[in-house]
């Protein structure tokens, strides 16, 4: 997929990203791939929440066990994932640039937030699952659509000024900003971005994890 994107993004539409880009179109696969590997991170953890608890019905039924550590083990099942993707980008930056930036080490800082805003998201949709079924279909949706509205394929640069602002204010996007300032640039990350959005991560965790424990008490009953 990374081969395909690269391929129609800088070769058919011609694309160009922001700056001086060294490496040429390998620049361009590297920053594409990083970006990838931060919203897969979240829209995995996402698009499988609805069926979490609809997945393991018997836990609900017939044993008593701590339904609220699914979501954990999805979200850390999802991040060491997606480690064997951040090693092979890695590879690839040594190979274009012939060296790492030190700030590569502030990753697991700038990688909390995600990881954060994904768990609050997931306790929240695994338990609106199991109430509505068809939830999953429009968390596919909405993953598609934010997919094309996050920075993926173009720097937030290249958003028009009048509509710049509602791109910020999405937090992937500000979690893929991060992630290529430290990984790929060698720039610290930008500090009131990154902790605005790591408040909002901690709210959404809070308010997800709430409404899931307050919602498990009727599973038994809905399922």
């Amino acid at each position: 997929m990374l081969c395909i994107y690269t391929f129609v993004f800088s070769v058919v539409f011609q694309a160009k990203w922001g700056g001086d880009l060294n490496g040429g179109r390998a620049s361009f696969a590297l920053i594409l791939f990083l970006g990838l590997i931060v919203f897969n991170v979240f829209s995995e953890t996402v698009g499988s929440a609805p069926s979490l608890i609809l997945g393991h019905v018997n836990y609900v039924k017939k044993v008593v066990f701590p339904l609220e550590i699914f979501p954990i083990v999805r979200v850390l099942s999802v991040t060491i994932n997606s480690s064997f993707s951040l090693a092979i980008l890695l590879v690839g930056v040594v190979l274009v640039y012939h060296s790492v930036h030190w700030t590569l080490i502030l990753l697991p800082l700038v990688w909390l937030p995600l990881m954060t805003f994904s768990l609050g998201c997931a306790y929240f949709l695994a338990a609106l699952g199991v109430f509505v079924r068809d939830v999953g279909t429009l968390v596919g949706t909405f993953v598609m659509m934010l997919f094309f509205l996050s920075p993926i394929f173009y720097p937030i640069s290249a958003v028009p000024t009048n509509f710049r602002f509602f791109c910020r204010v999405n937090p992937i996007a500000t979690f893929v900003e991060e992630a290529r300032k430290v990984v790929l640039w060698g720039l610290l990350p930008d500090w009131p971005w990154f902790f605005w959005t790591f408040c909002l991560s901690l709210l959404v965790l809070v308010l997800g994890f709430v409404w899931f424990m307050k919602s498990k008490k009727a599973f038994s009953d809905v399922l």
